[in-house]
């Protein structure tokens, strides 16, 4: 990974892996997928990694993923990132499941994406890449020179995310992997929400979805 550090910081009930992007140039940071009980965590990494946040990516709007967004975002004064599809789900508590734990928690965007958008975060080149199925509005975050793949509840070791939510689609879900696996290439380190990093070239081979 070129010129960038990632500090992964494990939160909430379902281990989420909340990520601190760090630009070892410029010590500017993005944040991705602050989860449940996130905020004490991440202010930790911070101070540790002595860097500072520009902004908080997140993938899709499950609970497990935002749940620290309004903490985080009036702490550091910084923009939140969602891709434009899943603007419903992260505001609404039924959808996306924090009710269902009875944690009831909302909240909004200030930044929607598109697919194919070319962002620069943190002095970082970011493309975005809509992979619907674990839920409509879910996307990667792809950064190029640094060969890494921020994948969300999408692309697992040896596995893929979740079908079975209120916008799911297996279909959509097996067609975003196939793409993934097919157009990036094999070196690429894959960070996804939940466990253990991998490649590309290792899904290629391993992954029954690809």
């Amino acid at each position: 990974m070129k010129n960038i550090t990632i500090k992964n910081i494990m939160v909430g009930m379902v281990y989420t892996n909340c990520m601190l992007v760090i630009n070892q140039e410029s010590k500017e940071a993005f944040i991705v997928d602050p989860g449940d009980g996130a905020t004490k965590k991440v202010v930790e990494a911070v101070k540790e990694c002595e860097c500072k946040p520009v902004a908080i990516l997140l993938t899709h709007g499950h609970f497990d993923h935002i749940m620290s967004v309004d903490d985080i975002r009036d702490m550091y004064k910084i923009p939140v990132y969602l891709y434009e599809e899943e603007k419903a789900l992260m505001e609404d508590a039924k959808m996306n499941h924090s009710a269902k734990y009875g944690l009831a928690y909302a909240t909004k965007a200030d930044e929607f994406v598109v697919d194919g958008q070319q962002l620069n975060v943190a002095g970082i080149d970011i493309e975005v890449i809509h992979t619907p199925g674990h839920t409509s509005g879910s996307c990667c975050y792809y950064l190029p020179k640094e060969e890494v793949l921020l994948s969300g509840d999408t692309l697992f070791y040896g596995t893929v995310g979740r079908a079975d939510f209120e916008t799911s689609d297996e279909s959509d879900l097996r067609k975003s992997v196939k793409k993934l696996l097919s157009e990036l290439p094999d070196e690429v380190q894959v960070c996804p929400g939940h466990g253990k990093y991998t490649t590309v070239e290792f899904e290629k081979r391993y992954n029954p979805f690809a």
